[in-house]
Protein backbone atom coordinates (compact mmCIF):
# COMPACT_ATOMS: atom_id res chain seq x y z
CA UNK A 1 0.00 0.00 0.00
CA UNK A 2 1.58 3.39 -0.87
CA UNK A 3 2.38 5.28 2.56
CA UNK A 4 0.71 8.52 0.97
CA UNK A 5 -2.52 6.28 1.43
CA UNK A 6 -1.54 4.72 4.88
CA UNK A 7 -1.13 7.92 6.14
CA UNK A 8 -4.43 9.19 4.98
CA UNK A 9 -6.10 6.74 6.62
CA UNK A 10 -4.21 6.52 9.98
CA UNK A 11 -5.35 9.90 9.72
CA UNK A 12 -8.62 9.41 9.71
CA UNK A 13 -8.96 6.28 11.53
CA UNK A 14 -7.63 9.12 14.44
CA UNK A 15 -10.35 11.21 13.95
CA UNK A 16 -13.25 9.25 13.57
CA UNK A 17 -15.66 6.76 16.10
CA UNK A 18 -15.66 3.55 16.78
CA UNK A 19 -16.56 1.24 14.11
CA UNK A 20 -18.03 3.87 12.26
CA UNK A 21 -20.10 4.61 15.69
CA UNK A 22 -20.96 8.33 16.60
CA UNK A 23 -19.93 7.65 19.85
CA UNK A 24 -16.17 8.08 20.67
CA UNK A 25 -13.93 5.38 21.52
CA UNK A 26 -10.71 5.59 23.44
CA UNK A 27 -7.75 6.42 21.36
CA UNK A 28 -4.76 4.86 22.77
CA UNK A 29 -2.34 6.59 20.40
CA UNK A 30 0.27 8.59 22.35
CA UNK A 31 -0.58 12.49 22.20
CA UNK A 32 2.54 15.16 22.12
CA UNK A 33 2.24 18.51 23.11
CA UNK A 34 4.31 21.04 22.15
CA UNK A 35 4.60 24.18 24.29
CA UNK A 36 4.27 27.50 22.31
CA UNK A 37 6.39 30.34 23.90
CA UNK A 38 4.52 33.37 24.34
CA UNK A 39 6.12 36.82 22.36
CA UNK A 40 8.28 38.88 25.00
CA UNK A 41 5.76 41.78 25.72
CA UNK A 42 6.71 45.37 26.73
CA UNK A 43 6.32 45.17 30.39
CA UNK A 44 9.11 42.07 29.80
CA UNK A 45 11.78 44.25 28.18
CA UNK A 46 11.04 47.09 31.35
CA UNK A 47 11.87 44.75 33.91
CA UNK A 48 14.56 43.44 32.42
CA UNK A 49 15.54 47.24 32.19
CA UNK A 50 14.77 48.32 35.80
CA UNK A 51 16.99 45.03 36.99
CA UNK A 52 20.24 45.86 34.76
CA UNK A 53 19.64 49.85 35.90
CA UNK A 54 19.40 48.49 39.58
CA UNK A 55 22.85 46.44 39.26
CA UNK A 56 24.76 49.32 37.62
CA UNK A 57 23.83 51.51 40.74
CA UNK A 58 24.68 48.81 43.01
CA UNK A 59 28.17 48.53 41.35
CA UNK A 60 28.68 52.03 41.60
CA UNK A 61 27.60 52.36 45.05
CA UNK A 62 30.06 49.06 45.77
CA UNK A 63 33.03 50.83 43.65
CA UNK A 64 32.33 53.81 46.16
CA UNK A 65 32.47 52.22 49.05
CA UNK A 66 35.79 50.31 48.25
CA UNK A 67 37.80 53.81 47.08
CA UNK A 68 39.84 55.37 49.65
CA UNK A 69 38.05 58.58 50.78
CA UNK A 70 37.95 61.66 48.70
CA UNK A 71 38.99 63.54 51.07
CA UNK A 72 42.91 65.05 51.46
CA UNK A 73 45.20 62.65 53.55
CA UNK A 74 48.64 62.50 54.76
CA UNK A 75 50.95 59.92 54.27
CA UNK A 76 53.51 60.04 57.08
CA UNK A 77 57.11 58.41 55.95
CA UNK A 78 59.70 56.93 57.81
CA UNK A 79 62.20 59.61 57.02
CA UNK A 80 59.46 62.20 58.73
CA UNK A 81 58.09 63.50 55.94
CA UNK A 82 54.48 64.44 55.38
CA UNK A 83 52.88 63.83 52.03
CA UNK A 84 49.51 65.56 51.49
CA UNK A 85 47.67 63.58 49.11
CA UNK A 86 44.32 63.09 47.83
CA UNK A 87 43.87 59.65 47.19
CA UNK A 88 45.91 56.35 47.35
CA UNK A 89 45.73 52.90 46.29
CA UNK A 90 47.56 49.66 48.03
CA UNK A 91 48.91 47.72 45.17
CA UNK A 92 50.85 44.35 46.35
CA UNK A 93 54.11 45.57 48.14
CA UNK A 94 53.39 49.44 47.48
CA UNK A 95 51.20 52.61 48.23
CA UNK A 96 50.20 54.24 44.58
CA UNK A 97 49.66 58.02 46.15
CA UNK A 98 47.60 60.55 44.13
CA UNK A 99 49.26 63.92 44.36
CA UNK A 100 48.39 67.26 43.07
CA UNK A 101 49.06 67.33 39.67
CA UNK A 102 50.39 63.32 39.52
CA UNK A 103 51.25 60.42 41.27
CA UNK A 104 54.02 58.29 42.85
CA UNK A 105 54.81 54.99 44.02
CA UNK A 106 56.76 54.02 47.77
CA UNK A 107 56.68 51.02 49.47
CA UNK A 108 54.59 49.80 52.01
CA UNK A 109 57.53 49.52 54.38
CA UNK A 110 58.45 53.50 54.01
CA UNK A 111 54.91 54.49 55.50
CA UNK A 112 54.58 54.86 58.69
CA UNK A 113 50.78 55.60 58.78
CA UNK A 114 48.06 57.74 57.13
CA UNK A 115 46.78 60.28 59.02
CA UNK A 116 43.18 62.38 58.02
CA UNK A 117 43.27 65.69 57.06
CA UNK A 118 41.72 67.42 59.98
CA UNK A 119 38.45 69.79 59.34
CA UNK A 120 36.79 71.05 62.48
CA UNK A 121 33.37 72.02 62.00
CA UNK A 122 32.32 75.28 63.57
CA UNK A 123 29.87 75.52 66.60
CA UNK A 124 27.13 77.49 66.37
CA UNK A 125 27.05 80.27 69.07
CA UNK A 126 23.70 80.97 70.83
CA UNK A 127 22.09 84.41 70.28
CA UNK A 128 21.81 86.82 73.47
CA UNK A 129 19.06 87.01 75.19
CA UNK A 130 19.71 90.91 75.19
CA UNK A 131 20.31 93.27 71.58
CA UNK A 132 24.06 93.85 71.12
CA UNK A 133 25.57 96.31 68.73
CA UNK A 134 26.66 95.47 65.47
CA UNK A 135 30.75 95.87 66.47
CA UNK A 136 30.04 93.45 69.63
CA UNK A 137 27.77 90.86 66.81
CA UNK A 138 31.02 91.16 64.74
CA UNK A 139 33.74 90.07 66.97
CA UNK A 140 34.54 86.74 66.90
CA UNK A 141 33.53 83.88 69.68
CA UNK A 142 35.16 83.74 73.25
CA UNK A 143 36.62 87.40 72.25
CA UNK A 144 36.31 88.62 75.67
CA UNK A 145 38.92 85.78 77.21
CA UNK A 146 40.66 86.24 73.53
CA UNK A 147 41.26 90.27 74.75
CA UNK A 148 42.46 89.09 78.47
CA UNK A 149 45.33 86.65 77.56
CA UNK A 150 46.12 89.00 74.53
CA UNK A 151 47.02 91.83 77.19
CA UNK A 152 48.27 89.74 79.69
CA UNK A 153 51.10 88.07 77.16
CA UNK A 154 51.44 91.24 75.23
CA UNK A 155 50.29 89.87 72.05
CA UNK A 156 47.84 91.32 69.24
CA UNK A 157 44.40 89.81 70.05
CA UNK A 158 43.20 89.52 66.36
CA UNK A 159 46.76 86.72 66.35
CA UNK A 160 44.86 85.03 68.81
CA UNK A 161 41.74 84.67 67.55
CA UNK A 162 43.45 83.64 63.85
CA UNK A 163 45.71 81.24 65.87
CA UNK A 164 42.11 80.22 67.08
CA UNK A 165 40.46 79.86 63.98
CA UNK A 166 42.84 77.86 61.69
CA UNK A 167 43.44 75.21 65.08
CA UNK A 168 40.06 74.59 65.61
CA UNK A 169 37.35 76.67 64.21
CA UNK A 170 36.89 77.64 67.64
CA UNK A 171 35.11 74.61 68.56
CA UNK A 172 36.07 73.92 72.18
CA UNK A 173 35.03 70.83 72.25
CA UNK A 174 37.98 69.62 68.93
CA UNK A 175 40.45 66.97 68.89
CA UNK A 176 42.71 66.04 66.59
CA UNK A 177 44.05 63.01 65.15
CA UNK A 178 47.39 64.12 67.53
CA UNK A 179 45.68 64.36 70.45
CA UNK A 180 46.07 67.97 70.36
CA UNK A 181 42.87 69.26 72.00
CA UNK A 182 40.55 72.33 72.64
CA UNK A 183 40.16 76.04 71.03
CA UNK A 184 44.19 76.39 70.64
CA UNK A 185 44.45 72.55 70.10
CA UNK A 186 47.01 72.28 73.08
CA UNK A 187 49.11 68.45 74.06
CA UNK A 188 48.66 67.31 76.81
CA UNK A 189 51.43 67.49 77.91
CA UNK A 190 51.56 71.34 76.93
CA UNK A 191 48.54 71.89 78.97
CA UNK A 192 50.31 71.09 81.81
CA UNK A 193 53.09 72.58 81.88
CA UNK A 194 51.30 75.76 81.51
CA UNK A 195 49.16 74.73 84.61
CA UNK A 196 45.42 74.01 82.73
CA UNK A 197 43.26 71.88 84.69
CA UNK A 198 40.43 71.65 82.34
CA UNK A 199 41.86 71.63 78.65
CA UNK A 200 38.70 72.05 77.44
CA UNK A 201 37.90 75.29 79.11
CA UNK A 202 38.22 77.77 76.89
CA UNK A 203 39.31 80.44 79.02
CA UNK A 204 41.77 78.44 79.98
CA UNK A 205 42.80 76.61 76.73
CA UNK A 206 43.23 80.22 75.27
CA UNK A 207 45.29 81.91 78.03
CA UNK A 208 47.67 78.79 78.29
CA UNK A 209 47.76 78.81 74.41
CA UNK A 210 48.62 82.47 73.92
CA UNK A 211 51.10 81.92 76.83
CA UNK A 212 52.81 79.42 74.54
CA UNK A 213 52.58 81.48 71.59
CA UNK A 214 54.42 84.40 73.40
CA UNK A 215 57.06 81.94 74.25
CA UNK A 216 57.14 81.13 71.16
CA UNK A 217 57.70 84.89 69.65
CA UNK A 218 60.40 85.33 72.12
CA UNK A 219 62.39 82.46 71.65
CA UNK A 220 62.16 83.48 67.60
CA UNK A 221 62.57 87.10 68.44
CA UNK A 222 59.68 87.99 67.34
CA UNK A 223 59.44 85.99 63.63
CA UNK A 224 56.10 85.57 63.40
CA UNK A 225 56.96 83.05 60.83
CA UNK A 226 58.82 80.51 62.86
CA UNK A 227 56.85 81.33 65.90
CA UNK A 228 54.07 80.14 64.07
CA UNK A 229 55.52 77.19 62.09
CA UNK A 230 57.37 75.68 65.65
CA UNK A 231 53.33 76.09 67.24
CA UNK A 232 52.30 73.95 64.51
CA UNK A 233 55.62 71.40 64.08
CA UNK A 234 57.18 72.11 67.04
CA UNK A 235 60.46 74.13 68.48
CA UNK A 236 62.52 70.79 67.20
CA UNK A 237 61.58 70.69 63.99
CA UNK A 238 62.07 74.44 63.53
CA UNK A 239 65.54 73.66 65.22
CA UNK A 240 66.45 70.81 63.17
CA UNK A 241 65.98 72.28 59.37
CA UNK A 242 66.69 76.28 60.83
CA UNK A 243 63.12 77.25 58.96
CA UNK A 244 59.67 76.40 58.44
CA UNK A 245 59.96 72.27 58.65
CA UNK A 246 58.96 71.24 54.53
CA UNK A 247 55.75 69.52 55.72
CA UNK A 248 52.93 70.67 53.91
CA UNK A 249 50.53 70.98 56.60
CA UNK A 250 52.87 73.01 58.45
CA UNK A 251 53.71 75.14 55.53
CA UNK A 252 49.90 75.18 54.88
CA UNK A 253 49.29 76.48 58.78
CA UNK A 254 51.41 79.18 58.74
CA UNK A 255 50.03 80.86 55.35
CA UNK A 256 46.60 80.40 56.52
CA UNK A 257 47.27 82.25 60.09
CA UNK A 258 49.14 85.13 58.51
CA UNK A 259 46.19 85.60 55.51
CA UNK A 260 43.74 85.83 58.35
CA UNK A 261 45.66 87.65 60.50
CA UNK A 262 46.15 90.32 58.02
CA UNK A 263 42.86 90.37 56.85
CA UNK A 264 41.36 90.54 60.16
CA UNK A 265 43.86 93.35 60.69
CA UNK A 266 42.24 95.64 57.53
CA UNK A 267 39.02 94.79 58.02
CA UNK A 268 37.19 97.76 60.03
CA UNK A 269 34.22 96.18 60.26
CA UNK A 270 35.35 93.41 62.20
CA UNK A 271 38.73 94.81 63.52
CA UNK A 272 39.84 94.36 67.24
CA UNK A 273 41.72 95.86 69.52
CA UNK A 274 43.81 94.74 71.96
CA UNK A 275 43.03 95.50 75.56
CA UNK A 276 44.70 98.07 77.89
CA UNK A 277 47.78 96.54 79.37
CA UNK A 278 47.15 95.41 83.04
CA UNK A 279 48.11 96.55 86.17
CA UNK A 280 49.59 93.02 87.25
CA UNK A 281 52.65 92.35 85.02
CA UNK A 282 52.27 88.56 84.07
CA UNK A 283 54.53 85.52 85.48
CA UNK A 284 57.70 85.90 83.66
CA UNK A 285 58.14 82.40 81.20
CA UNK A 286 61.39 80.75 80.90
CA UNK A 287 62.97 82.57 77.70
CA UNK A 288 65.31 81.31 75.20
CA UNK A 289 69.03 82.04 75.51
CA UNK A 290 70.35 85.38 74.50
CA UNK A 291 66.15 87.01 74.88
CA UNK A 292 64.85 89.00 76.34
CA UNK A 293 62.17 88.14 79.27
CA UNK A 294 59.78 91.15 78.65
CA UNK A 295 56.88 90.60 76.11
CA UNK A 296 57.55 91.33 72.42
CA UNK A 297 56.21 94.56 70.77
CA UNK A 298 52.81 92.77 68.48
CA UNK A 299 54.48 91.40 65.77
CA UNK A 300 53.89 92.08 62.08
CA UNK A 301 52.57 89.67 59.08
Amino acid sequence: MPLSLLGRRASSTATSGCAGGSAPCKDNTAQVTVPVLPRPTLAVFFRQAINVAALSILSSLLALLAAPSARAEYIVLQNGLRLHVTGYELMGDKYRLQLQGGWMDVSTTDVVKIEPEEVFAPIIQPQPATPTSDAAANQPPYHQFVLAAASRYGLDAELVSSVIEVESNFNPKAVSVKNARGLMQLLPETAARFGVKDIFDPKENIDAGTHYLHDLLQLYKNDLTLALAAYNAGPDKVQKYGDVPPYRETQSYVKQVKRKYQKNKTAPATKTTTAPASTTAPTPSPAAPGTSPTSPAPPTP
